[in-house]
């Protein structure tokens, strides 16, 4: 299997390493994919292609994750991995020569990131589509009832040194067995890539920062009771959205669904069954058929001439 290669591009408050598929040229829509905690752009490139008749793609390792370096300004907040972001998808229209807003997908803490540019930047955000998006809720499941322990200072970093003592291949497949039903539908290229990036991460110093200061920054926003909550903020998305919910996830607990649905405004809400926290990775020609049935076909058709 071929990944679309990695390139830096360099940002106002970032460096950066982003993805791309598809042809560049416009006047094409375009997509950004933004991952989820721990991932990388990496996540994206099963759904990509599948899209690619459609879109334009692109995919990014947000500061601090994949091969991008930390943000200049240590923000790690959902809201400071929206900037960057914003950022991206600025300096890609400029490239491109087309200032139309994009779609954007967003995985896990992905999609927590993609709501905050949604509100801050509406004016860059065509469509939004979550996938098992990480927004407050009171009940847990077995595999993140560890992580309010993870984000305490102290024990984070003492935990998290431990954890990267184990082996590169163990890590890769401990994650996989939290975030899919399917391990088998994770194929062995892609497996060996998620490797080879955690091997390669593992030289920097930085990693343990980054994880556990967007993690805390995450669960800030959840005991956030301002007007700047995620659900009050899901309230003024005026975007059209798709949210999908693993049936099967030990991540995000599935009645979030129900949340979803109440609280966008323009929201579209599927459950997916025998599905875990990455459908993106587990089922992508399922994702790739919702979002051109959701998304894509509602979507208003530009005039033809006669």
């Amino acid at each position: 299997m071929s990944h679309a290669p990695s390139e830096r591009w360099d940002l106002p408050g970032a460096q950066v390493r982003v993805r791309r598929v598809g042809d560049d040229s416009g006047p094409r829509p375009a997509a950004v994919f933004v991952h989820g905690l721990g991932g990388s752009s990496l996540n994206w490139v099963d759904l990509m292609p599948l899209l690619a008749d459609e879109v334009d793609g692109l995919a990014l390792d947000l500061p601090g994750f994949g091969s991008s370096p930390p943000p200049r300004d240590g923000d790690y907040s959902p809201a400071g991995h929206a900037r960057t972001v914003a950022a991206v998808i600025r300096q890609w229209q400029e490239m491109r020569g087309d200032d139309a807003p994009v779609h954007v997908f967003g995985n896990s803490m992905g999609g927590a990131v993609a709501l905050q540019l949604a509100v801050r930047e509406p004016s860059l955000v065509d469509t939004l589509t979550l996938i098992s998006p990480a927004l407050p809720t009171r009940r847990t499941r077995r595999g993140n009832a560890h992580l309010p322990v993870v984000a305490i200072p102290g024990l984070g970093e003492s935990l998290l040194r431990r954890y990267l003592q184990v082996s590169a291949q163990a890590r890769v497949a401990a994650t996989i067995d939290a975030c899919f039903v399917d391990t088998a539908s994770v194929s062995p290229a892609l497996r060996e890539a998620l490797t080879a990036e955690v091997v390669e991460r593992d030289r920097y110093p930085y990693v343990g920062d980054a994880f556990l200061s967007s993690l805390r920054g995450l669960l800030r926003t959840f005991a956030d009771p301002s007007p700047q909550r995620p659900w009050a903020l899901a309230r003024r998305v005026t975007q059209p959205v798709l949210a999908l919910y693993g049936e099967d996830d030990v991540l995000v607990h599935p009645s979030g669904a129900r949340r979803a649905a109440r609280e966008f405004p323009r929201g579209e809400v599927v459950l997916l069954s025998r599905t875990g926290h990455a459908a993106q990775m587990e089922h992508p020609e399922l994702v790739a058929d919702l979002w051109r049935r959701t998304i894509l076909d509602r979507a208003p058709r530009p005039a033809v001439s006669p």
